[in-house]
C-alpha cells in the first residue's frame, strides 16, 4: 500500500505549507474506541508497542526527507490510525480523496523521535532503516544522530509484535473449499498468505510458522502462505497471543473458527461444510465490519 501513497504532504522546508489537496484531514472525527471486544488483547508496554509499530512500518511505512513518517490503513482501520495517533501524541489522520485508504502522517521532530526511539532495534526492512538514516542526516536532526544508534533487528525471534503489525499490511486469512471427483467430502484448505515485492522477510516469517513462499510473476511479488494444518496451528497459537489491531482482527477469528470446526472433523460433515462455507463467504472483500 505504501508506494500508492509515498506522497509529501508539505514542502522541504520547516514552514508548515498547504495541505495535499487529494487529502481530507479527519482529526475532529474521532468518536469510537478501537475495539469493543474487552477480551481483544493490545499492547501493554512501550516495547510491546515498538514491536507492533517496527511490523506495522515494516509494512506499510515510510519515512521522507520531508521529513515525515506516513503510515497507510485501509478505511475501514480509520480507528485504529487514531488509536495509534493518540498513543503516539503527534501526527494528523487523513483519508484519500476517492481512495478506500487513511494516512497517518507525523512531521514534527518530537513526534518522528518519539516513534524511531520506539522501533529502535525493533525493525527489520534495511530500507525502512535507510529512510531513518536518511532523515537522521538533515541539519534539524543532526546532534540527535549522534546520539541515536538506530539499528535492525536481526534476530529470528517472532515472539513478540512484530507479525501483528506487519499482518496489517498485505496479509490475508483465505479458506478454500475445493470438490474433487474422486472425494465424497470437498478438500478444506485454510491458508494465512502475506504478500510482498521481496522474500526476505517472508523467509523470516516461514521460519517461524511454517509453510512455503511463492512467486506470482503477474504482480512480479512474493508471497507467503500457511499451506498444512500444522503452520495454521502455528499461526493460531500467534495470534492468539498477539491479537490483530486492524479489522482483519475479525477474519482472523472467523478463520479460527472454521480451523476448530476441521479440528473437530466437522469437515467430513454436510452441516460442518455447511458451516465453513458460510464463514468464507463472510471474510475478506464479502465484510464490510470495523473493530
Amino acid at each position: 500500500l505504501t508506494k500508492a501513497f509515498n506522497i509529501s504532504l508539505f514542502s522541504e522546508s520547516k514552514k508548515v505549507t498547504k495541505v495535499d489537496e487529494n487529502l481530507v484531514n479527519l482529526d475532529k472525527e474521532q468518536k469510537k474506541d478501537l475495539v469493543k471486544d474487552p477480551n481483544h488483547l493490545k499492547p501493554k508496554t512501550e516495547e510491546e508497542l515498538g514491536h507492533y509499530l517496527a511490523g506495522l512500518i515494516d509494512s506499510d511505512g515510510h519515512f521522507s526527507k520531508a521529513p515525515q513518517l506516513v503510515i497507510v490503513f485501509s478505511l475501514l482501520d480509520l480507528q485504529l490510525a487514531y488509536y495509534i495517533k493518540n498513543l503516539i501524541g503527534h501526527g494528523h489522520v487523513y483519508k484519500v480523496k476517492n481512495k478506500d485508504a487513511i494516512i497517518y502522517v507525523i512531521s514534527n521532530r518530537e513526534g518522528l523521535i518519539k516513534v524511531i526511539s520506539l522501533i529502535n532495534g525493533k525493525l527489520r526492512d534495511i530500507s525502512k532503516l535507510n529512510q531513518i538514516h536518511q532523515l537522521l542526516n538533515l541539519p534539524r536532526f543532526v546532534k540527535l544522530n549522534l546520539k541515536l544508534n538506530v539499528i535492525l533487528n536481526k534476530s529470528g525471534e517472532l515472539n513478540n509484535r512484530w507479525l501483528a503489525g506487519f499482518s496489517g499490511g498485505d496479509a490475508s486469512f483465505q479458506i478454500k473449499i475445493i470438490n474433487r471427483d474422486n472425494r465424497k467430502n470437498p478438500e478444506i484448505r485454510l491458508t494465512f498468505q502475506v504478500d510482498q515485492k521481496k522474500d526476505d522477510l517472508l523467509k523470516l516469517i516461514q521460519t517461524f510458522l511454517g509453510g512455503n513462499i511463492g512467486y506470482r510473476k503477474s504482480t512480479n511479488a512474493y508471497y507467503y502462505s500457511s499451506t498444512s494444518f500444522s503452520s495454521a496451528a502455528n499461526v493460531v497459537n500467534y495470534f492468539d497471543k498477539y491479537n490483530l489491531l486492524s479489522s482483519k482482527h475479525l477474519n482472523y477469528l472467523k478463520w479460527r473458527d472454521a480451523y476448530t470446526l476441521v479440528q473437530n472433523r466437522q469437515h467430513l460433515t454436510s452441516n460442518g461444510i455447511k458451516k465453513i462455507t458460510e464463514i468464507k463467504y463472510s471474510m475478506n472483500s464479502n465484510s464490510k465490519e470495523t473493530l
